[in-house]
């Protein structure tokens, strides 16, 4: 079996090609690693695929058009260790039978992690007061804070992150209400929730967590409509991506100051250096690192590897990591 391996020399391979996921691959055949410190032009990923049985991408990967998988005459598997693979794989890809893989489960359940971290960060004031302790603070007597714990929480959108969101949120018995298109009562009931309309998550939860993906559907998902509902002290999280809001009319409801919010992406990233949300009091801005934490980087090629194997060995779908035609529509472009 061959593997080809696109991703280009630098910090990024290695975190997710260390020495324990390296050895797994290469346990499964002769792999072929990217030389380069950039990542291979179409003409010469087009020109690398030939007798490749399996290719293994990474974020800059070009587009698996018609023309770049033209010499692909043994390719039977596509393993992305980025997690959409909307922009990648392309119809020509799933209409040649090839099955396609992603780390997108490894990914989800980190930024579902995160999700829960940014919460709790947010809703304890833990920037504020680290802040205060080092500059030679203190609390007072009648400081406030809040947790998690027997809160109303609202997930817009049900996709992969928000369900395993969900399962982290069983412990805390939270009352959980999602918005979804395709989610049924039945289904939702698995999780301890019930599917409601998306203005009734905005008017009633204490906490709103967005999870759409992010695509010409979703785009302002939540509207100055919904944001003007949101309960005053309530928490806005974004871990999805900045275009499912519209940021200025977030921007405008957030200097009120009647609600927080808990920022993970934004509609421009880097975010420009005079954007409001940078400096806004009740805003806790992360630079889009959700995830998957580095550590799990490796993580991601060995679940894929894992699959790879499975595939050696003869098993034909549904492997872990697999995502299908149907399911690389609705993700993020």
């Amino acid at each position: 079996m061959k593997i080809l391996v696109t991703s280009p020399t630098g910090y990024v391979k290695d975190t997710f090609f260390t020495d324990r996921s390296k050895k797994m691959l290469e346990d499964l055949g002769e792999v072929e690693y990217n030389p380069y410190d950039r990542h291979f032009t179409p003409e010469e990923l087009r020109d690398k695929l030939e007798g490749v049985d399996i290719l293994v991408t990474g974020w800059g990967t070009p587009a698996l058009t018609e023309e770049v998988i033209a010499k692909a005459d043994k390719l039977k598997m596509v393993a992305h260790t980025g997690g959409t693979v909307a922009s990648l794989a392309t119809d020509a890809v799933y209409n040649r039978g090839i099955i396609v893989l992603s780390g997108n489960p490894v990914f989800a359940e980190s930024v579902a992690e995160s999700c829960v971290c940014y919460i709790m960060a947010a809703l304890r004031d833990i920037p504020k007061y680290d802040n205060l302790v080092k500059a030679g603070g203190w609390r007072s007597t009648a400081y406030y804070n809040e947790g998690i714990m027997d809160r109303t929480i609202g997930l817009v959108g049900f996709g992969m992150i928000a369900k395993f969101f969900a399962k982290m949120l069983q412990p805390f018995h939270c009352n959980i209400k999602i918005y979804s298109s395709y989610l049924t009562q039945e289904e939702a009931a698995k999780y301890n929730a019930t599917v409601v309309p998306l203005n009734e998550i905005f008017e009633t939860c204490d906490i709103i967590s967005v999870h759409s993906g992010s695509n010409p559907k979703t785009f302002h998902l939540v509207g100055e409509e919904q944001l003007k509902k949101i309960k005053d002290g309530a928490l806005l999280v974004n871990t999805a991506r900045g275009a499912v809001i519209d940021e200025e009319a977030m921007i405008r409801e957030l200097e009120t100051l009647r609600f927080k919010a808990a920022l993970d992406v934004f509609t421009k990233e880097p975010l420009d250096p005079d954007s409001k949300l940078r400096y806004l009091p009740n805003v806790l801005a992360i630079p889009h690192m959700g995830g998957p934490t580095i550590d799990r980087r490796e993580y991601v090629t060995m679940a894929l590897a894992k699959d790879i194997k499975e595939f050696k060995e003869g098993k034909k779908d549904g492997f872990y990591c697999q995502i299908s035609a149907a399911y690389a529509k609705n993700q993020t472009r």
